[in-house]
């Protein structure tokens, strides 16, 4: 919906003059296939070249491709299903099943508006271009705006004095700040104010309230909460109902005698983010943070713990991203595994520091911890995992920033029965052309999973590595 403040601007009258008519790039129907519904009331129109171009990127087994694929496959379902004049628009209420009321307008006729001397006219892009020109013209009395995925294009569209803009639609939020961190903290009157009526009781080694007020509408389950001061609070949010809230104190991850294979927390949101890689009935955890926060060593830790020890999963996939994301691998000899091997080097790194937490297991006993480990640990890649169903698996998702909602859609649906699912990666690294941090997968999965009963996520605050990292992250 280009902007979607803008959109609702326009009044939904039949007025064509109060409605806009927006442009498409190339570029936006391969990022989004479904893109021309998500226009409204307003019109939307498709240069000859943004045809031809997706006609040159139909082939191949890349996401793009795909893409290319089933934005043709709608085309042609909106355009067989009008028997009238292409010209005049194909209405689109029907094919989207209401969800545009505006037309689709197809370019049936050559254009040769004239664009300024030293821009190349075989160029697309500046056909693109020629074509927002003509309808300017024709239209003086509506707004003629060009969606594009592409800075640069939308920068010499706004040099040549045509409006331009990107395509939001796929924003989960307009600004990453507002990101749900799955940590609260509790204000210093908040027992004054939910004190009363106050319910508490032991279950195993953990204490629970039940408490009554104003702020417990807004909590979500499994939001971690917490209190600083002479007698510090750290639990978590079970249940809401109403204006009633479950907390559920929180095991003491920071502690020697609860450290996971001998790792312990070293700061409060790494204790938080231990609890519910631990909790069995925590299906899906997403962790965002920095680099050197802690994300793949305390999910390795947990996952060696829960394969190994308690033998809850059977064994911990482990998948990442390759930049170019979806491309082949590789027509390299060797197996998947040994392809994947120059992604997984933050493997062996957290490994090599897992591996050394046993002193007295000495070189030799260190060496066949690390082969057992090793075989429990498989690598696979993204390509390959279509179809696939894990059942009992610690499926561990690393550097998920860069990733489509698609793609990281298309990854959580292989969790089958027993399997544990953990997201991690930063949102400000991302290497993905046309994703930024508010259409990033691992921002969608965290904005969409919140508050359900099985699943967490936590955001981690400090660095961990030395000071040194910690310094040149604050100062870089």
């Amino acid at each position: 919906m280009a902007k979607k403040a803008e959109n609702h601007s326009a009044a939904k009258t039949g007025n064509t003059s109060m409605t806009k008519i927006f442009v498409l790039d190339t570029n936006v129907l391969l990022h989004d296939p479904t893109s021309v519904y998500r226009f409204e009331e307003h019109d939307v129109f498709l240069p000859i070249m943004t045809l031809e171009e997706l006609d040159n990127n139909k082939k191949g087994m890349s996401e793009v491709s795909r893409n290319a694929r089933q934005v043709t496959r709608t085309l042609d379902e909106i355009v067989s299903s009008h028997t009238e004049d292409i010209e005049n628009g194909v209405d689109l209420v029907g094919p989207s099943k209401k969800l545009a009321s505006g037309k689709l307008f197809l370019q049936t006729m050559a254009i040769s508006s004239e664009l300024p001397t030293g821009l190349p006219t075989a160029k697309a892009d500046n056909q693109i271009l020629s074509v927002l020109i003509h309808l300017q013209r024709h239209h003086p009395e509506r707004a003629v705006i060009l969606v594009s995925k592409d800075i640069n294009m939308r920068i010499k569209a706004r040099a040549l004095g045509l409006a331009a803009q990107d395509y939001f639609n796929d924003k989960v939020l307009e600004d990453t700040d507002l990101l749900y961190t799955g940590v609260r903290e509790l204000s210093e009157d908040f027992w004054d104010t939910h004190g009363q009526g106050m319910e508490s009781w032991k279950r195993e080694s953990r204490t629970l309230y039940r408490v009554k007020g104003p702020q417990c509408p807004t909590m979500l389950a499994n939001e971690f909460i917490y209190q600083e001061g002479e007698r510090p609070l750290y639990a978590i949010v079970r249940t809401v109902e109403g204006n009633t809230a479950e907390f559920e104190t929180l095991t003491d991850y920071t502690h020697p005698k609860n450290s996971v294979w001998g790792i312990t927390a070293r700061n409060r949101e790494q204790n938080f983010a231990l609890n519910l890689l631990m909790d069995p009935e925590v299906d899906f955890v997403s962790l965002l943070g920095q680099a050197g926060t802690g994300k793949t060593l305390l999910t390795l830790a947990a996952a060696l713990t829960q394969v190994l020890d308690t033998k809850r999963y059977s064994e911990i996939i482990m998948t990442r991203v390759t930049v170019p994301v979806g491309e082949d691998i590789g027509f390299l000899p060797g197996t998947e595994e040994e392809k994947m091997g120059p992604w997984m080097g933050a493997l062996e790194d957290n490994l090599e520091v897992l591996n050394k937490t046993d002193d007295e297991a000495g070189d030799w006993g260190r060496a066949a911890t690390h082969d057992l480990i090793r075989n429990r640990i498989k690598i696979k890649s993204l390509n390959f995992m279509r179809g696939r169903t894990f059942l009992n698996k610690f499926l561990i998702i690393d550097e998920a920033q860069n990733l489509t909602p698609k793609q990281m859609k298309t990854l959580i649906t292989r969790a089958g029965p027993g399997t544990k699912v953990i997201c991690m990666g930063n949102i400000a690294q991302i290497d993905t052309p046309y994703l930024t941090e508010g259409s990033s997968g691992l921002t969608y999965v965290v904005d969409r999973f919140k508050g359900w009963e099985h699943s967490g996520h936590i955001t981690l605050q400090r660095g961990e590595r030395s000071r040194l990292a910690d310094h040149a992250a604050e100062v870089l």
